[in-house]
């Protein structure tokens, strides 16, 4: 089911920001200042795993730098991703540290009048270990009886835990009959599967500002996709009335789930600004911020049995979940891990260990997907191995046991659950299939000489924010403010962050459908935590379908007012039943009205009357959480070329198929679905940070020149990337909207990598798969390069 004759909704319009991005006058974090401001440095360990025993400051004292280190600090544990209740948080982070346990945590932080200055500071700092430890960069090693720990204690909600073989959370699920399930199977397929450690490379690093402001009141402005959480914690950690910390939401260069949590340079430049009563401002080097952020290495093994019909019978899956030095919510990671899996296809009986375990690298946390294009990667690789295996169409297998409309989806983990109600997925894959010219693919024994062409397909999803009918331990809300001016026009005020998607823009279309009011009339206010309702962040695609909801809710309530105050104005012969609102295009206003009369009055009139005759402001505040996180499907097909001399892969043409629901702005769907597919490349070829065994660094000297992403050379030609979005209609959703960012990219790895093997007949279980992986494989197939 699809809406049609919508006024703004699925219209191109432009962007609300677009004018300043061109121009380069949008103000991010970094071009920031203010007056009397100091500049703050981060001294880091250049150690993996050390104990500090001594650190002297008194020379960068000397040079008038303001100075901290962990004596200065609450030594408070701290979690810096406030998602998940508190029972279910483990903490194990410090401001700074006498414990580094990765090359490059923070311990020293200074602060000076110049960059310069502050430069001079940090390098004169001089440290004193106690001891050094071998870096542990392995779960498996980190897991052995005797292996040095890296943590001793940690907390989890307000308790106390030991830390046991280096794990830092556990989780396990059982479902059914696993072990009758496999005996009543025809095929049993077990496969292992590893990932690369990928670093976000958002357009830009993270920064800080900090302001201390008259009555002991502090103003942050930071890179985030939360302001509310990040007052939270500064609250939490410095004991300072949420009353008095007011962070203003800035513009956001990107970010892929790099600034979920609240960043670490935060709380330092708080504690600088304390200290030094002045205006301080951190911000990251290139190489800084890759020693801030990464995403978490998966190490799965998955164990799927099968009828020779198709039918799954059983499934086993364990994740040994590699976090980094410090735990960004891993626990929940491994619920969304086991949900991704589960809301793949109708396994039947189900059996499920995750386990997350410390190691000496730059901490893990979430990046564009939270799990589901790893997930989604080796699942539909083992699915097309299967159909092959058994002889069946992979389109087919896909279409028998998916978990599709009418199912229970996992939306984010076994306490998020709820009804699918829109699925494209069959119209996407048949679709797709006859656009790639699927049933010409060939096999790969069909194929020889240098070049060589194969197309592969995959599927998946991403859920549309992380709510459900039962609270569960995520906390997922948003809120929203919308208000009539007096000359008609409209203010909008949320915390929810745009990363650059557009997804305050579809706000701006929602409310412009429900009230009529063109969306260059609708005006995105300046919002901080003091001026809007909790946010929790942008995450897990919730922006059109959570906050698009919550706008059009808050729309509902003040039309509801505009009718009431419209009623007082018109007199008793209307019908407040009766009234409806528009656009007018005759009069280029938006208008109160009554069909089939003559009785009309503008948006304009209304606002004013109700100023002139004291009856207040019509306004509407909205908090709302979604009973229900539908997922977006999208689909891959994929056609590539190999080069079996050089190993290197190109990709020819690609057919992106997407469920959205009612697309609230086509041309940024669109987008989003170019972006996924480019991120996917890198994560499927080039994208790894990869350490010294030795010394724990990353290697080539944490240089960015050495960390590959794809450039526009890489990917596909526009004209070969052909968009296709399902007619469906999203009940829960705003005008039938669902998300969309994740999902953009989840599956897609498995497609490219699945027309990899298409072909040159060779699978590859470890990312990235780098040429010579690719070579190598060829030549232990028995070819040769010539």
């Amino acid at each position: 089911m699809t809406q049609t004759g919508f006024k703004f909704i699925s219209k191109k319009t432009p962007r609300k920001d677009a004018e300043a991005k061109v121009t380069g006058s949008i103000k991010f974090t970094n071009d920031l200042e203010y007056p009397g401001m100091l500049i703050g440095r981060i001294v880091r360990s250049p150690y993996a795993f050390a104990d500090i025993k001594k650190i002297d400051v008194s020379e960068a004292v000397r040079m008038g730098a303001v100075v901290l280190t962990p004596d200065d600090i609450p030594q408070k544990p701290y979690n810096p991703r406030l998602v998940s209740i508190e029972e279910a948080t483990f903490k194990d982070t410090y401001v700074l540290t006498y414990k580094p346990r990765y090359l490059g945590e923070p311990v020293v932080a200074v602060a000076a009048p110049s960059e310069e200055l502050a430069q001079r500071a940090a390098e004169a700092v001089k440290i004193e270990f106690e001891r050094i430890y071998n870096p542990i960069l392995d779960p498996y090693e980190a897991m052995k009886p005797g292996a040095p720990k890296i943590h001793e204690r940690i907390m989890k909600g307000d308790k106390w835990i030991e830390v046991e073989n280096n794990v830092a959370a556990r989780l396990d699920y059982e479902e059914g009959d696993v072990e009758k399930g496999f005996s009543e199977a025809d095929l049993v397929l077990e496969r292992s599967f590893k990932t690369g450690k990928r670093y976000h490379m958002q357009l830009e690093p993270k920064a800080v500002l900090v302001v201390p402001e008259p009555g002991g009141k502090l103003t942050i402005y930071t890179t985030t996709q939360t302001i509310h959480n990040t007052r939270i914690l500064v609250s939490q950690l410095f004991n300072i009335p949420e009353s008095r910390i007011n962070v203003v939401k800035v513009p956001i260069g990107g970010s892929f789930g790099s600034s979920i949590q609240v960043n670490y340079l935060v709380p330092i430049a708080v504690a600088l600004c304390l200290k030094a009563k002045k205006p301080v401002k951190i911000a990251y080097t290139r190489e800084e911020d890759m020693l801030d952020h990464s995403n978490f290495v998966f190490h799965f093994k998955f164990k799927i049995g099968v009828k020779k019909d198709g039918l799954f019978t059983a499934a086993e899956f364990t994740n040994i979940l590699d976090v980094g030095a410090h735990q960004v919510q891993p626990y929940p990671l491994l619920g969304t891990s086991l949900g991704w899996f589960v809301s793949m296809y109708k396994w039947r009986n189900i059996r499920y260990r995750g386990i997350a375990v410390y190691t000496n690298k730059v901490p893990g946390c979430a990046l564009r997907g939270y799990g589901a294009p790893e997930v989604q990667w080796a699942v539909e690789t083992m699915i097309d191995e299967i159909a092959e295996k058994l002889g069946i169409d992979p389109i087919e297998l896909r279409l028998e046991n998916y978990v599709g409309r009418g199912d229970i989806f996992w939306g984010q983990g076994p306490t998020v659950k709820s009804v699918i109600k829109s699925d494209g997925v069959p119209e996407l894959l048949l679709k797709g299939k006859e656009l790639i010219n699927w049933d010409k693919r060939g096999s790969p024994s069909e194929k020889k000489g240098r070049y060589r062409r194969g197309i592969g397909v995959a599927r998946g999803f991403h859920t549309s924010g992380a709510g459900g009918p039962i609270s569960g331990e995520v906390i997922d809300f948003t809120g929203c403010i919308l208000k009539l001016n007096e000359d008609g026009t409209l203010d909008y005020l949320t915390a929810l962050q745009d990363h650059g998607g557009g997804s305050l823009d579809a706000h701006v279309k929602i409310i412009a459908e429900e009230l009529g009011v063109p969306p260059e009339l609708i005006n995105l206010a300046t919002a901080s935590t003091e001026n809007t309702p909790y946010d929790v962040c942008t995450h897990a695609s919730r922006g059109t379908y959570v906050g698009g909801e919550c706008a059009r809710r808050a729309a509902q309530i003040l039309k509801q007012k505009i009718f009431e105050t419209a009623t007082r104005i018109l007199g008793r012969v209307v019908n407040p039943e009766a009234l409806k609102i528009g656009y007018d295009e005759k009069l280029g206003e938006t208008v109160v009205y009554v069909e089939g009369t003559d009785i009309k009055i503008t948006l304009r009139e209304i606002a004013k009357t109700a100023w002139q005759r004291n009856w207040g402001t019509l306004i509407a505040s909205v908090t709302y959480r979604s009973t229900s996180a539908p997922p977006s499907f999208t689909v891959y097909y994929v056609e590539v070329e190999v080069d079996t001399w050089t190993g290197k892969v190109r990709p020819v043409r690609v057919v992106a198929g997407a469920d959205v629901g009612t697309p609230i702005n086509p041309d940024m769907v669109e987008g989003q679905l170019h972006g996924g597919f480019a991120m996917a490349w890198g994560m499927a070829f080039t994208e790894d940070t990869k350490y010294d065994p030795v010394t724990g660094e990353i290697m080539g000297r944490i240089l960015i020149t050495d960390y590959k992403i794809p450039t526009a050379g890489d990917v596909v030609n526009p004209e070969d990337f052909k968009v296709i979005l399902a007619n469906t209609y999203e009940p829960t959703g705003p005008f039938g909207a669902k998300g969309l960012g994740e999902a953009a990219m989840n599956p897609a790895v498995g497609a490219i990598l699945n027309a990899v093997y298409n072909a040159i007949g060779v699978r590859f279980y470890e990312l990235p798969v780098t040429p010579d992986k690719i070579i190598k494989a060829l030549r232990e197939k028995g070819e040769t390069p010539w």
